[in-house]
């Protein structure tokens, strides 16, 4: 009852925008552990300034929080250079990952202790063997993402037998569809600069094979975005359910961290406690 209670103390006050720190500490009977480290991991068409909002209200509340950027170049890679990132820091860890990014979290959280949750924001929290590409077709669900790509040469690509041009290629969103299919509850200036700076995904990034995923083992949270048009919010609720996250669902676009922080803030919060 009081865990309950300190949790709903925490996200009031969050959301009034209150660093609740002197009264969650008299609630928890003046005995605060050691909190855990923040790790944010953002995903193709995006970059961690996405997660604004929420670094600076854990910031407020006393977190540690880290966001390095992701290289989207092949699941393989990012999840290799998450894991190097990981080993710099002690004490338990909390990762969130948005998008492409619960699909990095998923591999590179495996084996490592120190990570205690694991937090899926409208993400791919994939199986092992499963591809970000599969994992859109989970559910029977539509994703309106394929149809808006527009792909661009990169130096050095490696061949992909499915590319255009027999290379691989960085997949960007269309900018006049970007904010219809990634942030449509955004305003459409600040979306429109969302658009600007997307970071692309590598074609090999979508279809890389994931290994044994780290959700086996590590609690999970997980916050489905009900009207996302780039994972179909029914996949999201499936890989969900097989991970056995404690899950929320809000009427969100993609971009759930950039229209409703406080709501995932809260998850956040929930999975560091």
């Amino acid at each position: 009852m009081r865990k309950r209670l300190l949790g709903l103390l925490t996200a009031f006050a969050l959301i009034a925008g209150v660093t609740p720190a002197v009264t969650t500490a008299a609630l928890a009977g003046g005995k605060t552990g050691p909190k855990p480290t923040i790790v944010f991991v953002h995903g193709a068409f995006a970059d961690a300034s996405g997660f604004g909002d929420s670094i600076a209200a854990l910031q407020r509340l006393g977190y540690p929080v880290y966001a390095p950027p992701n290289p989207l170049r092949s699941l393989t890679g990012d999840a290799e250079s998450l894991r190097t990132f990981l080993s710099t820091l002690t004490g338990p860890i909390v990762l969130v990952g948005h998008s492409y990014g619960g699909a990095v979290i998923t591999n590179a959280a495996t084996g490592n202790p120190h990570v205690r949750s694991l937090v899926y924001i409208a993400a791919y929290a994939l199986q092992e063997g499963e591809s970000v590409a599969d994992a859109n077709a989970l559910g029977g669900g539509h994703s309106s993402l394929l149809e808006n790509i527009d792909l661009k040469p990169y130096p050095g690509a490696p061949p992909v037998p499915q590319s255009p041009t027999g290379l691989d290629m960085d997949a960007y969103i269309r900018q006049d569809a970007f904010r219809q299919v990634f942030a449509a509850d955004v305003p459409p200036a600040q979306a429109a600069v969302l658009a600007a700076g997307q970071r692309p995904g590598t074609l090999v990034s979508l279809g890389t094979p994931s290994g044994p995923p780290a959700w086996r083992t590590i609690p999970s949270w997980y916050l489905v975005a009900g009207n996302d048009r780039t994972i179909p919010p029914e996949a999201e609720r499936f890989m969900a359910a097989r991970a056995k996250a404690r899950t929320v669902e809000i009427a969100s676009s993609h971009a759930a961290m950039v229209s409703h922080p406080r709501e995932v803030t809260a998850l956040i919060l929930a999975a560091a406690r």
